[in-house]
């Protein structure tokens, strides 16, 4: 019997991809400042192909996110990334709702 796969969990989403093949990271909220747009604990799932699901920032830094996520599914290299309103790449990538998060990228090995 096949077990069924929630398509809202992040979580499901990687081990779902782990099994058919491909490589994974796992970004996840480890902190937050002020008025952050998703909660420490939120998750982003994204493949070496690029696609993604979940969100950590509601979308206003995900594209960044993905990128650095390429990197660490290549190395093997955990990353932790911040946004902020005090940042550059904050402001160039929309996290302009007055907090700061931090977040964690690392590779899912399966």
């Amino acid at each position: 019997m096949r077990q069924a796969v929630n398509v809202l969990d992040p979580l499901d989403i990687a081990e779902a991809w782990l099994k058919e093949g491909r490589r994974v990271a796992i970004a996840t909220v480890i902190e937050t400042w002020g008025s952050a747009p998703r909660p420490v604990g939120s998750h982003l799932v994204i493949d070496s192909e690029g696609n993604f699901q979940g969100s950590v920032s509601g979308g206003c830094v995900e594209g960044a996110v993905i990128t650095e996520a390429a990197d660490v599914i290549a190395s093997g290299t955990s990353r932790v990334l911040d946004f902020g309103v005090a940042d550059e790449t904050a402001w160039r990538v929309g996290l302009s709702c007055g907090g700061r998060i931090r977040v964690l990228v690392e590779r899912v090995n399966g």
